[in-house]
């Protein structure tokens, strides 16, 4: 992976962190949104891959990659939410 694909995923969960919060907000602040969107977006490509639709979820920005990364950050925001509410 070099740094282009980084920067790409890093923007790309950035841009899908902002979605997720603004469907479901997290509390998180600017920070722990684009955190949370970047881990959403890898989430979100596991996620695919395991389902079988990983040819649609990779390869740049695209719709697709950006709808599995909001998707993904939904995912992990409502993992987080969920463990919050314990503690």
């Amino acid at each position: 992976m070099d740094i282009t694909s980084i920067l790409i995923w890093v923007a790309l969960g950035a841009i899908a962190g902002f979605i997720a919060n603004y469907i479901k907000p997290n509390g998180f602040g600017t920070i722990g949104t684009i955190i949370t969107g970047i881990i959403g977006a890898f989430v979100g490509g596991f996620v695919g891959n395991a389902i079988g639709i990983g040819e649609a979820t990779t390869g740049g920005l695209s719709i697709a990659s950006v709808i599995t990364a909001v998707v993904g950050a939904l995912i992990f925001s409502f993992i987080l939410g969920f463990l919050k509410a314990k503690t």
